[in-house]
């Protein structure tokens, strides 16, 4: 082969690796820069929540969030009458930095003497002990809730 044709088609080559390169820098601007939907809010009531996977622990309304695994093992987030919402956004209440967490992953609240987790449309998931929960869970005490490499719990 020329000394020609091989210097072209390395330049060619390069080309397109830049090509891809800036292709992905597009698409990575693009959803970082995107509008957020705006969620509409969803009143749980106790008729359209599920039950948790199972009830072998305590079912009284906790009083905090502990972290038991991850980097943010042993935070504790006091849990008050409001909405405590967990991802890597920096608004959110706990900021999880883990590549498996949205955003806006998931939020607890209050309903009537119990705690509701809601997966917030994820990627990866949120996971009440080993089921993955698709819709607004009652959230026991003692529970392991998941979120990425975190594991947290209600406690009182």
């Amino acid at each position: 082969m020329s000394e020609l044709a091989l210097t072209l088609l390395r330049l060619g080559f390069l080309v397109l690796l830049w090509i891809g390169v800036f292709y992905t820098l597009g698409v990575l601007r693009r959803d970082l820069r995107a509008p957020r939907e705006a969620r509409p809010s969803v009143v749980a009531t106790t008729a359209s929540v599920s039950p948790a996977p199972r009830r072998s622990r305590s079912s009284g309304k906790g009083s905090r969030l502990v972290v038991t695994e991850g980097p943010l093992s042993g935070t504790v987030v006091p849990l008050g009458s409001g909405s405590i919402s967990i991802g890597r956004a920096p608004d959110s209440t706990l900021v999880v930095d883990d590549d498996y967490a949205s955003g806006e992953h998931a939020r607890i609240y209050p309903v009537d003497d119990q705690w509701i987790v809601e997966d917030l449309n994820s990627t990866n998931g949120t996971w009440l002990e080993s089921t993955r929960i698709s819709r607004p869970t009652v959230l026991p005490t003692g529970v392991p809730l998941r979120i990425g490499r975190t594991v947290m719990q209600v406690r009182k």
